[in-house]
């Protein structure tokens, strides 16, 4: 993959989890807090504990760190999967949002956000 090809798609999965964000405040009484700054985005909840999305450009990866621990994903089959196990992003942050928010949510990837 190329950078440009790199940096279109990890922006786009940037721009869902803010979507997405926006929509589960709309939905929920979650009250995320997202901040952006560049290439990462910090997921503050009501009670203090935050999940961080960072790009890392040179390595091609979006990283992600929660109270679960620290996760490396590369752009593989059409989504971004854990270099570990090959679990899928936007699940996964589901998974983590969803246990430091105390409450159900659902992150999807861009192409599904219009499916809501």
């Amino acid at each position: 993959m190329t950078d440009l090809e790199y940096q279109d798609l990890a922006e786009s999965a940037l721009t869902a989890v803010e979507i997405g964000c926006d929509r589960i405040n709309d939905e929920t009484d979650a009250d995320i807090d997202n901040q952006r700054t560049g290439g990462m985005i910090t997921l503050t909840f009501s009670n203090r504990s935050q999940i961080i999305i960072n790009l890392q450009k040179p390595l091609q990866e979006i990283w992600m760190a929660a109270k679960a621990g620290g996760f490396h994903y590369k752009f593989s089959g059409g989504q971004w999967a854990d270099t570990k196990d090959s679990s899928e992003f936007f699940a996964n942050l589901s998974r983590y949002a969803s246990e430091q928010a105390g409450q159900a949510l659902v992150f999807r990837a861009s192409a599904d956000v219009d499916k809501a």
